[in-house]
């Protein structure tokens, strides 16, 4: 009996020191695991809602924590107290979509020299302000993906507009030009550029400018509209006419406003960046800062599913190449 009895309290004790190293394991577990904010221009915006799908879902395959917070309204300082907060509570990493450039840097420096990473995501902050930024696309190829997209649509034939926002948008007139080189290259010669219409960006407007180039332009057979108020127009103004069976019409948008278009044929297929590839591309990139990477440009590192991501000038990344999207995966997209 007293034999049992030893044997029996043997048996606890090594329980009880396998409980109690367990429980210290979990401890420096629990110590040990990442912890992100996430600091988007405002809350509630679908765009930034995706970016932080990314994130978690990256998160996830890493064991990392995350917390999404930020200010009500994009106003220029408003994300510095959420900043400040962060950091005092000690997480390793901010990724951030700025409001100002400027404004949010005494922040994150201060941030930064407590250690935390700093990665920007879509709006960037000044250089200084962070360790890397991480892009959408390549935004030098936006106007060759566009008429490339058209010209599978088209078969490569036929005349071709675009109807953009404003004449001095920086953004649409360089893609603009990058759509002109595109198309002056031999495998084009069956492509026409008649006319360059400016809808402003107002939606009324962008209507009106789409109905103009369906009545002015008999033999117009695509449209290539590089603004998401534009294309949206643009597809309202073709379901109107009836006009979708002649005119196919591409360009940026995004899915929730162009899934009605795409769902009853008006529009076969249209392009834009995923936003939750930049939160997925920036939590690798804090796994890799908080093993000790440092970015520089030149260098790269593995971004999970996206695969190798390297530095260019200023450690600006780019996320992954324009989605496009038609009936088969529109519905997988909420943004």
């Amino acid at each position: 009996m007293r034999r049992m009895t030893l044997a029996a309290g043997r048996v606890v004790s090594i329980l009880a020191w396998v409980l109690a190293i367990a429980m210290l394991l979990s401890n420096v577990a629990a110590a040990q695991q990442v912890r992100i904010a996430f600091i988007p221009k405002n809350l509630g915006n679908p765009f930034f809602d995706a970016v932080y799908a990314g994130v978690q879902r990256a998160a996830g395959e890493l064991g990392f924590s995350t917390v999404e917070i930020g200010p009500p309204t994009a106003d220029p300082a408003s994300q510095i107290p959420f900043i400040q907060q962060q950091v005092a509570q000690n997480v390793d990493a901010i990724i951030l979509s700025a409001n100002d450039a400027h404004a949010v840097v005494p922040a994150l420096q201060a941030a930064m020299r407590r250690g935390v990473k700093v990665v920007t995501v879509d709006a960037d902050a000044a250089p200084e302000g962070r360790q890397a930024y991480i892009q959408p696309v390549d935004f030098t190829k936006i106007g060759e993906e566009q008429v490339k997209l058209l010209a599978e649509l088209l078969g490569g034939r036929g005349e071709i507009a675009i109807l953009s926002a404003t004449t001095t948008a920086p953004n649409q007139n360089f893609w603009i030009e990058g759509m002109k080189v595109e198309l002056a290259k031999p495998e084009y010669s069956g492509m026409k550029l008649v006319k360059i219409a400016y809808g402003d960006d107002e939606p009324q407007k962008s209507f009106r400018e789409t109905e103009a180039l369906l009545a002015g332009y008999p033999n117009l057979r695509g449209i290539i509209a590089p603004t998401t108020v534009g294309i949206a127009a643009g597809a309202q103004a073709l379901e109107t006419n009836r006009a979708a069976d002649r005119v196919q019409l591409t360009g940026l948008g995004l899915p929730n406003q162009m899934r009605q278009y795409v769902k009853n044929g008006t529009v076969t297929a249209f392009q834009l960046w995923d936003p939750s590839q930049m939160g997925y591309a920036a939590v690798y990139l804090v796994k890799a800062m908080v093993d000790g990477f440092e970015p520089k440009p030149g260098l790269s590192f593995a971004a999970g599913d996206l695969g190798e991501r390297a530095f260019g000038e200023n450690n600006v990344v780019i996320a992954g190449p324009l989605t496009t999207f038609t009936a088969e995966n529109i519905d997988q997209f909420d943004f």
